[in-house]
């Protein structure tokens, strides 16, 4: 917070990348955030993720939406997650993400956990795990190369 009372967040470039390579393949990004920043929001738009929640204190509810609205189970999800706040979510998704600097009920929840810290290139680490498991990270290399 500066001195006027305003939030400042730095965004890794290589964070924005990853969810950019989720689009390119059609994966669908959201954020549900416990905090209202309007970096956060700018950021999502910046990166057109459409669905984009914040405020939220119980994190199910919107994703209880967004699962039916898009027709998936827990199963089909990824969840990157940082503290006690994401536990929730962490126990229901097919694919739990701890970043390096999470709690540790949050890394002890996760089936990866990031060697990269939040906010330094966490999200790219697991958009390009997530990518590479499902065969389609060359595709994006070579449409960026």
């Amino acid at each position: 917070i500066d001195d006027n009372g305003l939030e400042q967040r730095n965004f890794d470039i290589k964070d924005g990348f990853g969810v950019v390579a989720l689009q390119m393949t059609g994966v669908e990004v959201a954020i549900i955030t416990s905090k209202k920043s309007g970096s956060v929001r700018h950021r999502a738009e910046e990166l057109k993720i459409k669905r984009f929640h914040e405020g939220i204190r119980k994190k199910t509810e919107p994703y209880e939406q967004i699962l039916a609205e898009m027709g998936i189970t827990d199963a089909q999800v990824a969840y990157v997650g940082d503290d006690l706040v994401d536990l929730a979510m962490m126990k229901r998704v097919g694919l739990p993400i701890a970043v390096a600097d999470a709690v540790d009920e949050v890394r002890e929840a996760a089936a990866y956990v990031t060697r990269a810290r939040g906010g330094h290139g966490a999200v790219r680490e697991a958009a390009e795990m997530i990518l590479k498991a499902q065969g389609k990270w060359d595709a994006i290399l070579s449409k960026i190369a």
